[in-house]
């Protein structure tokens, strides 16, 4: 996985709160394999004209804010796959459903909890026109137009995105120590291996 430091890319805006998985990608959709992309299927049907996605302006964009309770509803991974494979790196947005915001991370997708005001400022700032923000996972904080929110993040999480790592990988960074446990363990309790 890519690790995520500092982001300054085409941002859009999503004025919706409380969008669930079964919004994000369709169940229609599922049954295409994962190697073949679910980047067109995104918000599907809720794509109209002048949807913020299919605004010229927002072609290309990796960041993507939104309202209250992104990623709500069921389990499904391949929410956090179509918004991957359409491209974008890091949702804003003031909650999330757990079992997504896990699903992000292991994809390389940045929650970022940010407060209601600055998603509204955020929304309100991109609605006006502007594209461009700036988000920093080490200082965890987004910048716009000269002015900075911060944003929350599980510290485990942050620390999986910062390296690239996955859950196995985060284990292994573990392993000297792990590998102490287990020897000062042999040594006390020899009674407790197989032979």
């Amino acid at each position: 996985m890519e690790p995520f430091r500092r982001l300054t890319a085409t941002a859009c805006p999503l004025p919706l709160a409380n969008v669930d998985t079964d919004q994000l990608i369709p169940a229609r959709f599922m049954k295409r394999p994962r190697s073949a992309g679910y980047g067109d299927y995104l918000l599907h049907d809720l794509r109209g004209p002048g949807f913020p996605l299919t605004r010229p302006e927002r072609q290309g964009s990796r960041i993507l804010v939104a309202r209250r309770n992104f990623g709500s509803g069921s389990s499904r991974e391949a929410a956090v796959y179509a918004l991957v494979d359409h491209g974008f790196r890091c949702v804003l947005a003031p909650s999330f459903g757990d079992i997504f915001g896990s699903n992000a991370v292991n994809n390389g997708l940045l929650p970022a909890r940010i407060d209601e005001d600055a998603a509204e400022a955020l929304l309100a700032w991109l609605e006006a026109g502007n594209t461009t923000l700036s988000v920093d996972l080490e200082a965890q904080s987004v910048e716009a137009d000269g002015k900075q929110w911060r944003f929350a993040i599980d510290p485990v999480w942050r620390t999986k995105l910062l390296n690239g790592w996955s859950d196995i990988d985060l284990t292994l960074s573990h392993q000297e120590r792990i590998a102490a446990f287990a020897a000062e363990d042999a040594r006390r309790r020899p009674w407790a291996r197989l032979p």
